[in-house]
């Protein structure tokens, strides 16, 4: 084996590492959503820091779960130094760095578009309230667990999205701003990161059927949605869980500032 060809069997090695050698942190990771990705992890033989603000009893019933794979830990996922004191207790338990983050965390939202400001009503403080959860608390995470990753020589960051890019139906008009911000993140982190082996890319879902922040929406959106998909039929929070496995996974290891729809087809991106 001549050097250049050891050089790429390294680098194909260490851009591939299986799931039940990596430690996921999800934030966000004990309900909804979030708790779909965690287990979906854990099936998986990952070992999972599931991150929770208040809710206790849930996070702790999954960690407990799954003993000895998987540790519940307290952050409010807007204090940059709660998220690098999480990481360094997990690093702590499980001997080893955060290798993939998963970006969940939804602060203080609820989908139902009765609800949302309109345009005239839109204010600075529901714009900056979304922008400090969907953005400065994702690059915050993403902050914290670097260092690890680049120990490791390898990373895999998803971050959580929203088909409103492309089909902006809802007023959702602060959560849809921020969480665009994040995709333009994931790309320019994309190409910043790329040359260290952590790849950054976004999972995008619509309205998921149910989770504690869909759990307002009335009856008849779902069934719209579901009549306007090619598959009829409202995503579950299981399914989008299966493509960040995807993105975590050896799988995806030449993929990487990409945004992935996972909306039972409602758009084509």
């Amino acid at each position: 084996m001549n050097a250049r060809t050891a050089i790429d069997a390294a680098t194909s090695a260490n851009s591939s590492l299986p799931l039940k050698d990596q430690l996921v942190l999800v934030t966000g990771g004990a309900r909804g959503l979030g708790a779909a990705i965690s287990t979906a992890f854990l099936k998986a033989g990952a070992q999972v820091v599931i991150n929770y603000n208040s809710s206790f009893q849930a996070a702790e019933e999954l960690a407990d779960a799954f003993p000895g794979q998987a540790l519940a830990l307290q952050a409010d996922v807007r204090d940059a130094d709660a998220l690098k004191a999480l990481v360094a207790a997990a690093t702590e338990h499980f001997g080893r760095p955060v290798t993939t983050l998963v970006n969940n965390a939804l602060v203080d939202f609820s989908f139902n578009g009765d609800a949302r400001s309109k345009v005239d009503e839109l204010s600075a403080e529901e714009l900056t309230a979304q922008f400090t959860g969907s953005v400065l608390a994702p690059v915050a995470a993403i902050q914290a667990a670097l260092p690890g990753m680049r120990q490791a020589g390898f990373g895999r960051i998803i971050n959580i999205g929203t088909n409103l890019f492309q089909h902006p139906v809802v007023p959702y008009h602060d959560y849809t701003a921020t969480k665009a911000a994040l995709l333009s993140l994931t790309r320019t982190f994309a190409d910043d990161l790329g040359p260290e082996g952590i790849n950054v890319n976004m999972v995008s879902g619509g309205l998921l059927r149910t989770t504690d922040a869909s759990a307002a929406t009335p009856a008849e959106v779902f069934d719209l949605i579901a009549s306007g998909t090619p598959l009829r039929r409202v995503t579950s929070p299981a399914e989008l869980a299966d493509a960040v496995l995807f993105f975590a996974s050896p799988l995806s290891r030449g993929v990487t500032g990409q945004n992935l729809i996972v909306d039972g087809g409602l758009v084509k991106g």
